[in-house]
């Protein structure tokens, strides 16, 4: 009995490593378990629409950098105000395009790095309800239009506010203070900024906030860990973007595309319809719908969401060139939906020119098919048997036939499927590969012959 006492007494510490080895994992795997649980949605999600509204779309410059740059005096760029009506805004007109398009999200700027608020904010003195000549809170509307459409709702807030006579920056050439110097003009706009923060949180309960201009100051400055605890201390589920210095969820890239697939679980491109992302008149170079599409497969194909900008007039009128795009976008995604709504990223570049996804259970492949590749497309490296090929959205049934499949090697050969023009989409046509099993890829060099 001594000799066990003794026994365990010195395999104490190795016994406390033990189990502190087990909790760790256990909570781990926890936080693994609820962060999937909270993201589920947003995956699945595949596209959103982002809308940059504010007091720039009257004269139709750059929201924000127009001052801050100094293009145009502070003084000229806030007298826009004035001219911000809303006179044609219809909200639930907003909410039902976004639906149609086959968005799952949206985002609206709240407030811009100008200061501009949309709601009625018992902070700062620069806001749609009593700034503006709208005089009415234009955010509440849309949010509850989103909600009645069971979209996702996501609010954009700019940490910075250029305008704000307590906050550091005014324009490129112009610094009010330095944090140090004046701590005390800081915490007035610490508690300025999360005031707001406290009642889009309390108004709104939005799904997710998208966070932007974090570059200005660090997570320390910013506060960052608090704010994210208040955050999910009113909703536990919501979904934060990487712009809250390193306190989100998710990466943002925006406007290029990645070339090669992100490293982060969850990510998702923000790209503007034209080249502004508020409205401007003389900006007509839009996207074309093709060049939306491939862009959009091009995203999802790699893992990611796709945040669709649009900008809306002064009056709130959404210009007739991006409802158009929306809705023949929202044509194509409804016709396609099965490849494109709770996706899996699809296999790696090489096995398929073109984008793919793969459904939930990866026993389907799908091959986004861009133009006509006359008459038959290629896929290379698949192991598994393909039991059946069909046209998404048609249903017509196709043929493959199999070219350099060998016995004496692992090598599963390359696999055309005969693709008649009789079925082709005239703006991308998806195919759905069923296979025999999980989708299984041959990953190695070419064996070379040693017996014959």
């Amino acid at each position: 009995m001594k000799n066990f006492i003794h026994t365990i007494r010195k395999s104490t510490p190795f016994v406390i490593l033990f189990f502190l080895g087990i909790t760790n994992f256990s909570v781990a795997q926890h936080t693994k378990t609820v962060e999937e649980k909270k993201m589920k949605w947003f995956k699945e999600a595949k596209l959103g629409i982002f809308i940059h509204w504010g007091i720039y779309a009257v004269n139709g410059i750059d929201e924000s950098w127009s001052f801050f740059n100094e293009y145009i005096s502070h003084e000229d760029y806030i007298a826009q105000k004035e001219n911000f009506s809303g006179s044609k805004y219809a909200p639930k007109v907003w909410a039902e395009l976004i639906k149609k398009s086959g968005a799952r999200y949206s985002v609206i700027t709240s407030k811009h790095h100008d200061g501009f608020a949309l709601w009625d904010t018992k902070y700062g003195n620069l806001n749609a309800v009593k700034h503006s000549a709208a005089q009415k809170d234009v955010l509440t509307p849309f949010v509850k239009a989103l909600k009645k459409q069971k979209l996702k709702v996501g609010i954009y807030y700019s940490l910075p506010d250029w305008s704000y006579p307590d906050y550091t920056h005014f324009t490129r050439n112009k610094r009010r203070y330095a944090i140090l110097e004046e701590p005390q003009r800081w915490e007035k706009f610490l508690t300025y900024y999360q005031g707001q923060l406290e009642e889009l949180s309390k108004k709104y309960n939005p799904d997710l906030y998208w966070f932007d201009g974090d570059w200005e100051h660090s997570a320390e400055e910013w506060q960052a860990p608090k704010v994210r605890q208040m955050l999910l201390k009113k909703n536990p589920n919501v979904i934060i973007n990487s712009r809250l210095k390193g306190y989100g969820d998710y990466a943002t890239p925006e406007q290029g595309m990645p070339i090669t697939k992100p490293k982060d679980k969850y990510w998702e491109l923000c790209m503007t319809i034209n080249d502004s992302w508020g409205f401007q008149k003389n900006d007509t170079n839009y996207k074309s719908i093709d060049q939306v599409i491939g862009i959009f497969t091009d995203v999802i194909s790699n893992g990611g969401n796709l945040l669709l900008d649009i900008g809306p007039k002064a009056d709130g009128k959404i210009p007739e060139e991006q409802v158009k795009i929306l809705e023949e976008l929202g044509q194509w995604t409804t016709k396609h939906k099965e490849a494109i709504f709770g996706t899996l990223a699809g296999v790696p570049h090489g096995h398929f020119y073109g984008p793919t996804t793969l459904s939930k259970d990866k026993t389907i492949l799908y091959l986004f098919v861009k133009g006509n590749p006359g008459s038959e497309i290629v896929l290379r490296g698949l192991k598994n048997k393909i039991n059946r090929i069909y046209v998404v959205g048609n249903g017509t049934k196709l043929k493959h036939k199999v070219v350099g499949k060998v016995y004496w090697s692992n090598y599963p050969g390359i696999k055309y499927i005969t693709v008649p023009n009789y079925i082709l989409d005239d703006k991308m046509t998806v195919l759905a590969v069923m296979l025999d099993g999980k989708v299984d890829l041959y990953r190695e060099d070419g064996a070379v012959i040693e017996s014959n």
